[in-house]
Parts: structure tokens; sequence; C-alpha cells
């Protein structure tokens, strides 16, 4: 076939089909003289007869979607607003709050900085009861269902005990994530991120979290999108930044970002 019948049905099926070409394949049918180009893309297969390249004919079973890693608090869901619910568990009070812009619950909110008995209190209110009813974070929902419908699979990567790995997908089911999978890696500070393995596993085309120390040891062909969320206090500043690919205010600008201009390649 002639290289330009190729390239056409290339250029065809990125135009009719929006999607990363992951694979071609040519097959010559010596009864008609035609050929059958294969394109392998993210929502399955699409086959063009040439010289002609028409529209899609059909799709094969599905091929593998592309990946996009995501954290979960302060990504999407509420992780104070949370804390505000868990201090009046502990203690019969829902706090007043201090500052809205803070990037810390125990910062946003009028209460004190407990220790020994009072700590361990509080602690034990974050039970699988408060992993499975954290609220959505605005927009995030709507976000995640627009990178579902572009041909995205979304797995939340969370900085969370492998214990609460259930009730944390219980509770994105619950406030209707397009999400089916979530890796639990556990917490830890250090050069290396508690989430870098899980990533390098995953292989995501891109990983959101608002924390930029879990962007350290990230494969560096992952794009990392940073979320600044809050300022007042924020750990996301510094010669750190450099690890984010790039900088938004929340899950819904990376969105915009991700399914406009800003997807690479």
């Amino acid at each position: 076939m002639k290289l330009t019948r190729l390239l056409a049905a290339r250029a065809t099926a990125a135009a009719l089909l929006a999607w990363p070409l992951l694979s071609i394949a040519v097959t010559e049918i010596p009864a008609n003289g035609a050929t059958v180009v294969r394109l392998g893309v993210a929502s399955g297969s699409a086959y063009f007869s040439s010289p002609e390249v028409p529209a899609v004919a059909r799709y094969s079973s599905p091929m593998p979607r592309p990946i996009l890693a995501l954290d979960a608090d302060g990504v999407l869901v509420d992780l104070h607003i949370g804390y505000a619910t868990a201090w009046q568990r502990a203690f019969g009070v829902y706090p007043a709050e201090r500052d809205p812009l803070a990037y810390w619950p125990i910062d946003r909110w009028h209460v004190d900085r407990l220790e020994g008995d009072k700590r361990l209190h509080l602690r034990a209110q974050f039970d699988e009861k408060f992993w499975t009813s954290l609220p959505a974070i605005g927009g995030a929902v709507d976000a995640c269902h627009r990178l579902h419908d572009a041909g995205f699979d979304l797995v939340c990567v969370t900085a969370l005990d492998a214990e609460f790995e259930a009730a944390r997908l219980r509770n994105l089911r619950d406030l209707g994530f397009p999400i089916e999978r979530v890796i639990a890696t556990g917490h830890h500070e250090g050069e290396r991120s508690p989430k870098a393995d899980a990533i390098a596993a995953l292989r995501p085309l891109a990983f959101v979290d608002d924390y930029i120390v879990y962007m350290r040891g990230v494969p560096a062909d992952v794009h990392t999108a940073l979320v600044l969320r809050a300022p007042n206090g924020s750990p996301n500043t510094g010669d750190e930044l450099v690890l984010a690919k790039s900088v938004h205010q929340d899950l819904a600008d990376f969105a915009d970002h991700w399914l406009g201009s800003g997807r690479p390649g």
C-alpha cells in the first residue's frame, strides 16, 4: 500500500475518533486487491478500507483505556469538612470556621491542638464510618465524568492505610464518581513518595495530587498535576514545585486543561 494511503487513514482516524493511536496494522486482501487498515485506539479498534477511508465502520472488543491517577483528600473529597464532623463526634460541638483558605484542617477550624487521651479520642473517630462518609469537593464528580467520558479510566491512589481501602472506594462510588479502583499506599514522609511505586506500576498518563511531596520519585514520563486548593499554610511552595508539570486550582481546572490543549502528545 502506498504510504499516502496509510497516512490518510491515520489522519482520518485521529480526526474522527479523537483518541490516541495505540497501534496500526495493515492487511492485504488478494481477492480484490483491497487493503484493510486496523487502527488500535483507546476505545477499541477501528477498521478502514483503502483507497477510500470512510467513517468508522465498527469497533472490535475494547482495548485497555489510558489511565489517570487521582488523589482523594483535597482532590476528590473534602477532608476539611470530614475533620469538623469528626471533631463534633468526639466532643459534641461542630467547630466554628477560622480560616476558609487554610490548607490544613486544623488551621481552618477553631479547635485546640490536642495531646494525650483527647488526641487519641479524636483519632479514633477516623474509622470506617468516617472514610465512607466524606463529601465530594465541588465540581470533582462532574470533572471525573468528563474525563471518563473522554476515554480515560480513573484510579484513586491515596495515602490511606490499606485497612480503609474498601471504605474509600465505597465512599467514592456512593458519591457518584466513575472510579472502580482504589490503591491505598499508606503515609510516610521521606525522599520518595509513598505513592511512587504504585504510580510506577500503574503507568498512568497523569497523576493529580494536592501535596507536592507526594510527587517525589514519580516516574518522569508521568504528567504530574498539582492541585493548589488553599494557599494559607500550604506546603506547595519552594523549589519542589518543579516536580509538578502543571498547576491547577482544583480538579475541574485540571480537567479543562487536560481535555483542552494541555494534554501532552
